[in-house]
């Protein structure tokens, strides 16, 4: 028997970011599946490949309808009732504009307005046809494309949770590139949470504003400098507005969201990141299971309400409001 104090550690490069999976016991068995479903996952829901279920239903846009598995079906589902809350900032068409700008990519660059508007008529939700009865979806008009990059992470670190307790283990973290995911709390005696690090905007790597703990929750960020480029002075960051095309212009550097689920992680960012900080602490106190963080511009960490976490601010150049 294996002591609980000792860590095992578990990397792999999937959906292009390191995973790494912490258990406290060695269970390499474990350990494969958990990488063997999501490799299986990816393989399912990436359109960084010609071949996966979401690009046939891509290729196939103002042509027909394309039968998928059911656990694509339901996300589709899931990201398009997102997108067609009112005024929200998640749009599971935003594709083509993706693709235009190409940030994070090479050959990044400030697309023309007449790009820009002759893309937009192609991020409409509404135009994205679902059938449940054959599992079928259609893209209404040609060059439509469904992107779910902005949710596909936190639905595979959920089924990541769900296969892990089916095999009996309830203390665990999953860590998929940005969605941490934790099971109970770490078996240390000194230890009774799970300390996440919170990056410092615009820092280096290991540059931390601050430390989450948790126990059994999902902690899952979205902020302007993790994939932007400048041109001219100015940043163009990865998060767009849909209703005009090019990336957001708020008060905010990043927003965390800690959840039960990880899906709900990824929503909220993209949600809470649209509203800006006022509506979405508004907004929040009606939703007691989700909890933020929003890291402002201007060098303020607000927190919606520490029920399910506590955060320790660790960099002087911000200061909590």
């Amino acid at each position: 028997m294996s002591s609980p104090e000792r860590v095992y550690s578990y990397s792999a490069t999937l959906m292009g970011s390191p995973i790494l999976l912490k258990l406290f016991e060695d269970n390499q068995q474990a350990a494969r599946a958990v990488f063997r479903l999501i490799k299986q996952l990816e393989d399912l829901l990436t359109v960084n490949r010609e071949h996966s279920q979401l690009m046939n239903v891509n290729h196939a846009a103002g042509r027909h309808h394309v039968v998928v598995s059911e656990p694509v079906f339901e996300l589709i589902s899931q990201a398009k009732a997102v997108s067609l809350l009112p005024d929200s900032c998640f749009n599971l068409t935003i594709g083509p504009l993706v693709k235009r700008w190409k940030i994070g990519f090479h050959g990044d660059q400030v697309p023309s307005l007449s790009d820009i508007q002759s893309l937009l008529p192609l991020t409409q939700p509404e135009k994205v046809q679902l059938a449940p009865s054959s599992c079928s979806v259609f893209l209404e008009q040609a060059g439509m494309e469904i992107d779910l990059g902005a949710i596909a992470k936190g639905y595979i670190a959920d089924r990541v949770r769900d296969l892990l307790r089916q095999m009996g283990i309830d203390h665990a973290l999953i860590n998929l590139g940005g969605n941490v995911l934790t099971l109970g709390s770490p078996q240390h005696a000194m230890q009774n949470a799970w300390g996440i690090g919170l990056q410092k905007p615009f820092g280096m790597p290991d540059e931390l504003l601050g430390t989450i703990e948790v126990v059994g929750k999902s902690v899952v960020t979205s902020g302007i400098y993790e994939r932007y480029f400048e041109q001219n002075g100015t940043i163009y960051h990865h998060i767009l507005d849909p209703n005009t095309g090019y990336p957001l212009n708020n008060e905010l550097l990043s927003v965390t969201v800690i959840s039960d689920d990880s899906i709900d992680g990824d929503i909220y960012t993209t949600l809470l990141y649209g509203m800006g900080v006022e509506k979405s602490l508004c907004y929040l106190s009606t939703l007691p299971h989700i909890e933020a963080i929003f890291v402002t511009k201007s060098g303020e960490v607000i927190l919606s309400s520490q029920r399910q976490f506590r955060f320790t601010l660790l960099d002087t150049d911000y200061h909590l409001a």
